[in-house]
C-alpha cells in the first residue's frame, strides 16, 4: 500500500478473532468442502509468489512482473489479456452464460525497501522488496484466475482480473486503468490486502464508508534571510518561522476538525541550515495529511494554507507551497460489504471473519468507484511486523483462504 504504514491495528482486534477461532475453529470439520475447491492452484500459488517476491519492482518499472503475469494468464484456458496501461493487465474471463460484471483487483509493485527476513527466496533487488504483501496479492488473484478459468462453462457473467502497477506511488495505477476505458460494464469491484498480526487466513471486513484515509501531502519552502548568527537582527530565520507554522498545525485536528471526525496531520520532513553559527535563508518542511471526509478534507487544506500564509507574513518570510491531493478515501459500499461477509463465511466459516477496523493508510483502489460501488477486505498473515517494515513477512498458509474467498465472493455476486 502506498508509502504509509498500516498501523498495527491488530493489537486491538487480534484478541477478539483469537478468542473467536477458539469457541469455532473445529465449525467447518464436518461440512463438505466446495466442490471447485479442488481446481485451485495451490503449488503453483506459492511458486507465483516466490518468484514475484524474489524479482521485485518499484512503482511505474513493473515490467518483469507484467510479464511474468502475462505469461501465466495467457496459459489459462478462457482468459483474454489486456493492458490498459504500460506495466498493468487485465484477465478477462466470459462465461458460458450471459450475467453481471465484476472485477477484482490486485496491485504488484513493491518498495524502495531493503529486506531484512532472511527468507530463502528473499528478494534478489538491492533497496527493493514486497514489504507490502503486493506479490500475495497478485499470486492469489492468478490462482483466483486460474479456478475460475476453469469452470467457464457454468459461469454467468463476466470477471475482469486487474493486476495493477503503482499502488505506492501517486499518482497511482488505478486512475490509469480508470481512465483507459478497458473496465466496460463493470458493476463492482472488489480488493484484497494483506495485513499482519491478525490470525493467518481469517479475512477482515473493513467497515461500511469509509474504509480508508484521503491522503493529501505539502511540500513548503519558507525563504528566509541569510544572516551570522550573532546577528539576527539582520536576518529572517527560516527555522523559527518553521517551528511556528509546525507548532500551529497541531491545532488543525485539535482546534478546527470535529471531534470524532479521523484526522492527522504529520510534518515528516523539517531541513535547514548547514552550520550552527549561520542562519539559514530556506527551510523545507513536508507533511502527509489523512482524512476520511470530503468536508474535512477541504476543511484542513484551507486551514493548512492560511496558517502558512499568515506566519510567513508575520515573520517578514516569504513562502512556496505545493499542495498535493492524492488518494481519496475507500468509500466500502454497504451491500457489496454485506456479500464479501456473507461469501467469505460461506467459504471459510463464520469464525474466519471478522470486523477489521479502518485502515489509517490510503490506497488508490478508492479511484475505482468512479466506475462503480467498490469494497476492500483484509487478509490475516499471522504475527510480524507491519507492511512498509524492512522484516515484514507472510505466512504462506493464509494465501490458500484469500482465494477461496475471492472465488466464492466472485461466483456469489454473478449468480445474485
Amino acid at each position: 500500500m502506498q508509502e504509509i504504514i498500516f498501523l498495527l491495528m491488530a493489537f486491538l482486534c487480534a484478541g477478539v478473532v483469537q478468542a473467536q477461532t477458539r469457541q469455532g475453529s473445529n465449525a467447518r470439520k464436518n461440512q463438505p468442502e466446495a466442490a471447485w475447491v479442488k481446481h485451485i492452484p495451490t503449488e503453483d500459488l506459492i511458486t507465483w509468489r516466490r518468484h514475484i517476491h524474489q524479482h521485485p519492482e518499484v512503482s511505474f518499472e513493473e515490467e518483469q512482473t507484467s510479464k511474468y503475469v502475462e505469461e501465466v494468464l495467457s496459459k489459462l484456458p478462457n482468459v483474454e489479456v489486456i493492458k490498459p496501461a504500460k506495466t498493468s493487465l487485465i484477465g478477462v474471463l466470459k462465461g458460458a452464460k450471459p450475467g453481471r460484471t465484476v472485477a477484482f483487483r490486485a496491485d504488484m509493485d513493491a518498495l524502495p525497501i531493503q529486506e531484512e527476513t532472511g527468507l530463502p527466496y528473499a528478494s534478489k533487488e538491492k533497496n527493493v522488496s514486497h514489504a507490502c504483501g503486493h506479490d500475495a496479492h497478485t499470486a492469489m488473484l492468478l490462482a483466483t484466475a486460474a479456478t475460475l478459468s476453469k469452470m467457464q462453462q457454468e459461469l454467468k457473467g463476466t470477471v475482469y482480473f486487474i493486476f495493477q502497477h503503482a499502488e505506492e506511488q501517486p499518482p497511482g495505477g488505478a486512475i490509469d486503468i480508470v481512465e483507459s476505458g478497458e473496465l466496460k460494464g463493470v458493476e463492482a469491484f472488489f480488493g484484497m490486502h494483506v495485513l499482519p498480526n491478525f490470525p493467518a487466513g481469517h479475512v477482515g471486513i473493513l467497515p461500511d464508508g469509509a474504509a480508508s484515509t484521503a491522503q493529501d501531502i505539502f511540500n513548503l519552502n519558507i525563504i528566509g534571510k541569510g544572516s551570522h548568527g550573532s546577528m539576527p537582527h539582520l536576518g529572517i530565520d527560516p527555522i523559527v518561522v518553521g517551528a511556528a507554522i509546525v507548532s500551529a498545525l497541531q491545532t488543525v485536528v485539535s482546534r478546527n476538525v470535529e471531534p470524532g471526525e479521523m484526522t492527522v496531520v504529520t510534518i515528516g520532513k523539517f531541513q535547514s541550515g548547514d552550520a550552527f553559527n549561520v542562519i539559514a535563508d530556506r527551510a523545507e518542511l513536508a507533511a502527509s495529511i489523512r482524512t476520511t471526509s470530503d468536508k474535512t478534507r477541504k476543511q484542513v487544506e484551507q486551514r493548512v494554507k492560511e496558517i502558512i500564509e499568515s506566519i510567513t507574513k508575520a515573520y517578514g518570510a516569504t513562502y512556496e507551497l505545493d499542495y498535493i491531493n492524492t488518494y481519496p478515501a475507500i468509500q466500502n459500499d454497504k451491500a457489496l460489504n454485506a456479500q464479501v461477509r456473507k461469501s467469505a463465511a460461506a467459504i471459510l466459516g463464520k469464525e474466519q471473519v471478522f470486523d477489521a477496523p479502518m485502515m489509517t493508510a490510503s490506497e488508490d483502489f478508492a479511484y475505482y468507484r468512479k466506475i462503480a460501488p467498490v469494497s476492500f477486505m483484509t487478509l490475516g498473515i499471522g504475527d510480524g511486523p507491519a507492511n512498509h517494515n524492512p522484516g515484514f513477512k507472510v505466512d504462506e498458509s493464509a494465501l490458500q483462504n484469500g482465494v477461496k474467498a475471492q472465488v466464492q465472493l466472485i461466483l456469489d455476486y454473478l449468480n445474485k
